[in-house]
């Protein structure tokens, strides 16, 4: 096992602002009209994954689309030499709201890296915290895992078939429930919102021929932030306090997902789930 412990406590800060036209194509890519936000003057939650964004310059890329990771004194993120990339959980914690024109200020610190053995071979897990101000006010602490994992050796996953489960049979678990398809659209505007240039979400051969998967594959924050705004149309616009999801399996694109909610008091539990019935993201939130 390495030794990572010179890259625990490492911080990167960054600063940014929320413009009135990233607010507006960040609601446009949600299909949402802004009601409720303050007049459209207040984001909804999930606006934090859209600011604050990496900026390596494109020279600087390796072939998934990520940034090359180096050993270098100004590196934040360790050089781990497994080659794919997930964002696999988030524990997010609501303080604020973000307002349109605050201006932005983001430390991130290595908080851990563990090292494991999965079915499919090494994996190593980057705790990362976040702590996100709006004009100086604390507004969104979080804590992400990232996960690395070894190259496949063939194919990894089937894509499910396209009805495999009605939606009724769902609907009798989750009395909130909302079916969207993701396409490519989506994941391209998604794509764009976050800077975001892995492969994986936009360039079909590589996806499959490189990463193994049999689709491209719907960003793991992009489920998250659907999951939010589904919570926001059954609660409203910064109804939470926590938010915390996990990504169980991967949603391709063209298959529909099944976008669930249940209420037991301030207490909620989300679900993104496929057509052959299986969940590829659970998310718990507590309301204010």
């Amino acid at each position: 096992m390495t030794d990572w412990s010179a890259w625990i406590g490492r911080t990167a800060e960054q600063a940014d602002t929320l413009t009135p036209a990233l607010l507006q194509r960040f609601r446009a890519t949600l299909d949402s009209d802004g009601a409720g936000e303050g007049a459209g003057n207040v984001a909804a939650q999930a606006i934090h994954w859209c600011l604050c964004l990496p900026d390596a310059a494109t020279a600087t890329l390796g072939n998934d689309g990520h940034p090359l990771r180096t050993d270098t004194p100004d590196s934040f993120l360790p050089p781990i030499p497994l080659p794919r990339r997930m964002w696999a959980a988030s524990k997010v914690a609501f303080h604020a709201p973000i307002g349109v024109g605050a201006a932005i200020a983001r430390q991130s610190t290595v908080a851990a890296i563990t090292e494991k053995n999965g079915a499919t071979g090494q994996l190593i897990f980057v705790d990362i915290d976040h702590a996100t101000l709006a004009d100086g006010v604390l507004a969104v602490n979080e804590r992400q895992t990232v996960v690395y994992r070894a190259a496949p050796t063939g194919p990894t996953v089937s894509a499910p078939p396209a009805l495999a489960i009605d939606a009724s049979v769902i609907a009798a678990q989750w009395p909130v429930l909302r079916t969207i398809t993701p396409h490519e659209p989506l994941l391209f505007r998604y794509s764009a919102l976050t800077f975001n240039s892995h492969r994986i979400h936009y360039d079909a051969p590589y996806t499959m021929g490189v990463e193994g998967y049999p689709a491209l594959v719907v960003h793991g924050p992009l489920i998250a932030t659907l999951l939010l705004d589904l919570a926001q149309r059954a609660c409203g616009v910064n109804a939470l306090v926590s938010f915390n999801f996990r990504a169980a399996a991967p949603a391709f694109v063209g298959q529909p997902l099944h976008l669930a909610l249940r209420q037991d008091g301030q207490a909620l539990t989300l679900a993104a789930i496929g057509t052959d019935g299986v969940t590829r993201m659970s998310a718990d939130a507590t309301l204010a």
